[in-house]
């Protein structure tokens, strides 16, 4: 893939992402959304470790295909080795990687990842330094984080991953101990001034109107949503709601792309939450199978999956012999001969 973020972050217009969210930015919703507006996705957060040691891990956590793009793999990580190993092992199939140092959940900080992160600015430093080392550009890696209380404190942790090589940061404008409570808009504007990455803005994207508004006060490059993008996955094509059309298409997606059914079901469950009445909704809230689910958006919306076309799924080499070749991976993507880094690295006949 050979997509350059920071050249699309660079462009004078919005540029419209979807957030990395455990069990939902998955490759179905991902194919979703960018069929309403969406320029960049990310993936869940992916245990960087579990991702290295597990190949049942790497195969739950992780799948493509051609048309998901451009696409940025987020990995919590805590240890160079990990995140270098697991960024070389995605590298042929997404155009960056991420690490999470925002997540405020108690297991996140407990292990050492997400928001704990940010007391520790010399790792992280560190984990984004290796990466840029090994993986050379447009190939990004990024990080995203929450403010610090002290806002002298985030500039200074920017600064020190801009000289890392970060190629961009997400900034979700709050403090960690922040759950719902608006955004410090004046901080992220203040960190603006202070930061030459280009930015990404996190937090109350929950319609276009909103994104915008965010996007030209905060001078950020772009925009990312989360809660409002899973209500509502047509928010960046101007939708106050879902649309029909946006069902229709879940269906279509998830018919051709195989999708365990709590995935299925809890994406309908977010994207019905404003347009089923409450009594309906509770109904559909409680259905215990697909064939239930689509029987009653048939009968109530008359919509049903159309199985027309197919979605090849790209196959994914993860072996771990491969992070033994990564001097010869280097050498392959800094010569741009795609088909000669295809066969060192996986050994296959082009």
């Amino acid at each position: 893939m050979t997509t350059d973020i920071v050249a699309v972050l660079k462009e004078p217009r919005m540029i419209k992402i979807c957030a990395p969210m455990v069990r939902y930015s998955k490759l179905q919703f991902r194919t979703l959304v960018r069929q309403y507006g969406c320029d960049i996705c990310f993936t869940p957060m992916i245990l960087a470790d579990s991702f290295v040691q597990s190949s049942k891990a790497r195969d739950n956590e992780f799948t493509t295909h051609k048309n998901d793009q451009p696409l940025i793999v987020q990995f919590a990580a805590n240890t160079v080795n990990d995140f270098v190993d697991a960024s070389v092992m995605v590298a042929p199939y997404c155009n960056g990687v991420d690490l999470n140092c925002g997540c405020p959940q108690r297991w996140a900080m407990q292990e050492g990842y997400g928001a704990d992160l940010l007391k520790k600015p010399e790792l992280v430093k560190d984990l984004v330094y290796q990466v840029r080392n090994r993986i050379p550009r447009p190939f990004t890696v990024s990080a995203k984080i929450r403010l610090l209380k002290d806002i002298r404190q985030t500039i200074l942790l920017c600064q020190t991953l801009e000289k890392a090589g970060a190629s961009f940061l997400t900034v979700h404008a709050r403090t960690p101990k922040m759950r719902n409570e608006p955004i410090d808009l004046d901080s992220l504007k203040f960190l603006r001034d202070h930061v030459q990455l280009p930015l990404v803005a996190n937090g109350d994207a929950k319609s276009l109107e909103t994104a915008k508004s965010l996007f030209k006060e905060s001078r950020c490059e772009g925009v990312m949503s989360a809660r409002g993008i899973l209500t509502n996955p047509a928010l960046f094509s101007g939708y106050s709601v879902t649309p029909l059309t946006c069902i229709q298409d879940w269906l279509n997606i998830t018919s051709t792309i195989p999708t365990e059914f709590q995935c299925f079901h809890h994406h309908l469950i977010f994207m019905l939450e404003k347009i089923l009445p409450k009594k309906d909704r509770t109904l559909f809230n409680s259905l215990q199978s697909k064939s239930s689910v689509l029987e009653f958006l048939k009968d109530y919306y008359d919509v049903r999956p159309n199985t027309s076309n197919s979605t090849e799924l790209t196959r994914c080499n993860f072996s771990t012999s491969h992070v033994q070749c990564k001097e010869k991976y280097i050498n392959c993507w800094e010569d741009d001969s795609t088909t000669d880094f295809l066969r060192c690295m996986f050994n296959t006949n082009l």
